[in-house]
């Protein structure tokens, strides 16, 4: 069992300086930052720090052939930021890749081998954090991640299970075989992993910045690989590709300020929508029976209402109309005490209005109240199983966020609408929602991996903060959770988490109850208070038995 290393590891800074907290999903990530605040780095050095070494340690959830989100806080001039280093679509992408003649799925085509990556995001946000917002030099911040894929490190049970799950996907990529399998077989809790050609990788990030990753050898290796594999990308997409500011979403909430992802992510929409709705209710506690009846609801109509989002440099989105709050009221006003709505039943919205395991997470907060929170992705465990050879890096399946057809959901059994179908240059919905939490006791970032289930778990997880006067951390990353995404229209439960009489309460109102037979989420947590100063972490106990969907 590796939870108390992984909180010692999580909380160890906070304890040391009290001023600064660090909570990620390993605990050599943590440390990673750790030493690069000791050095003199501020938050996002720091976060610099962290996303690499994750990059290194935790293959199944993040790495530099993925994408994510960077939700920013400067103490200097309170400016705060997205930087959305989220994946795209190569130029050459084609229809028929993804469906056949018929206009049906082909198996496999979002998620295995060349067609199912995008072109990475998050070697060019780490470059972007650190040169715009960092003060330490990148060769330094990456310091830490390089030298853990060159000497290596030892895996832990986390890691060899989910690589159990992926195994005979590894076992079919030559490169990701060789890499992260032992004769053919996933790595037990102890082995050394080392991974040199990713350590050359980072070094060429870290002294060429962009250019030592998407130019030169490195990206002549990641598209010989990619095409070779059935997909079609060219130089250019590397060369072209630039991360995005971009304005964070943010609402009012009985007294507290929630900063939030903006789209591509849905997550700061869901929220914004969530939040409003909740603002009309009475909830007597977030796990209650009654209370997770409307909750339930609430988070039925926002996952409706994702159907028609996308991304806004492509297409329009009607985001005032879906977050106004006469339809917000009107939303609320349709769901009823006593029964649950049939998803059904609810058709997808046209505002009048309208305008013209997979991932991990990681919160930090610096002496000075520089803070970050950082959702990061390969999308599905190990990504789409491809390893640039020469490289060390193992690409993404991001495509399969797209939408290929309106009643076909993808992997995490989101449906989508034109608004998020495949098109060159386009970034793919997301629901990671890294978000900041202020009120006059002070400041909480908190994230989780999970696909869908980020947004529930993101929205209970603030709920439960708010709820009570006290602040307890591990109360808020280990509290039961529950989940409902519209379609399939149903209530997902944890195991263990809710006794009979509550499920027979939900029950007795129309819900459906579906349990997992596996805990979900691994919540990184971090708050400073108001008016001590003193900064604590916290992470989630799920981390050595997280499920992976």
């Amino acid at each position: 069992m590796c939870v108390p290393w992984l909180l010692w590891a999580s909380l160890a800074l906070a304890q040391a300086q009290q001023i600064a907290a660090i909570a990620s999903a390993h605990p050599l990530a943590t440390q990673a930052g750790e030493t690069i605040l000791q050095r003199g780095g501020n938050a996002f050095d720091a976060a610099v720090a962290v996303a690499a070494a994750l990059a290194v340690v935790e293959p199944y959830s993040s790495g530099l052939g993925g994408g994510g989100f960077f939700l920013l806080h400067r103490a200097a001039d309170n400016r705060q930021v997205m930087v959305d280093a989220r994946e795209t679509a190569p130029a050459g992408v084609k229809r028929e890749h993804y469906l056949d003649a018929s206009g049906n799925p082909v198996r496999g085509a979002t998620m295995l081998g060349g067609t199912a990556s995008g072109i990475p995001g998050t070697p060019a946000g780490l470059v972007h954090v650190a040169q715009r917002y960092g003060t330490l030099p990148l060769a330094e911040t990456l310091a830490p991640a390089i030298a853990l894929a060159r000497d290596g490190f030892a895996v832990d049970g986390r890691y060899a299970r989910i690589a159990k799950i992926r195994e005979g996907v590894l076992r079919k990529m030559p490169e990701a075989s060789r890499i992260f399998l032992a004769d053919g077989q996933a790595l037990t809790p102890g082995y050394l992993l080392k991974q040199p050609e990713l350590a050359q990788t980072l070094t060429r990030l870290a002294n060429e910045g962009t250019a030592g990753f998407y130019g030169g050898s490195v990206a002549r290796a990641l598209v010989d690989t990619v095409n070779a594999a059935g997909g079609a990308w060219q130089l250019s997409d590397l060369e072209r590709y630039r991360v995005i500011e971009r304005e964070p979403m943010r609402v009012n909430y009985r007294g507290a300020t929630i900063t939030t992802a903006a789209l591509p992510s849905a997550g700061g929409i869901a929220l914004t929508q969530a939040f409003g709705m909740l603002e009309h209710v009475k909830l007597a506690g977030v796990s209650d029976a009654e209370s997770a009846h409307t909750i339930a609801e609430v988070l039925r109509r926002v996952f409706r209402d994702r159907i028609v989002l996308g991304d806004t440099d492509h297409v329009k989105v009607p985001v005032t109309a879906l977050t106004e709050k006469a339809y917000i009221k009107q939303l609320v006003n349709g769901i009823s005490a006593t029964r649950a709505t049939a998803s059904d039943s609810l058709s997808v919205p046209v505002p009048e209005k309208a305008e013209s395991y997979n991932t991990t997470h990681f919160s930090v907060i610096d002496g000075a109240g520089n803070r970050v929170g950082a959702t990061i992705t390969v999308n599905w465990i190990f990504g789409s199983g491809l390893v640039a050879k020469g490289t060390g890096v193992l690409l993404n399946n991001e495509m399969d966020d797209f939408t290929l057809r309106a009643d076909v959901p993808n992997s995490y059994r989101l449906r989508g609408s034109e608004a998020n179908a495949i098109a060159p240059g386009k970034r793919p919905l997301s629901s990671m929602t890294p978000t900041f939490v202020e009120d006059e006791r002070g400041v909480l970032i908190l994230g989780a991996p999970g696909g869908s289930r980020i947004i529930s778990m993101v929205l209970l997880g603030v709920l439960e903060h708010l709820r009570t006067p006290e602040v307890d951390l591990q109360r808020l990353v280990a509290m039961p959770r529950y989940h409902h995404q519209f379609w399939p229209d149903r209530i997902e439960v944890e195991p263990e988490g809710f006794g009979t009489p509550w499920r027979a309460a939900l029950q007795s109102k129309g819900h459906v109850i579906q349990q997992g037979t596996r805990k979900w989420g691994n919540m990184q947590a971090v708050f400073k208070s108001r008016k001590t100063g003193i900064a604590e972490a916290a992470s989630d106990p799920r981390g050595s038995d997280v499920a992976w969907y």
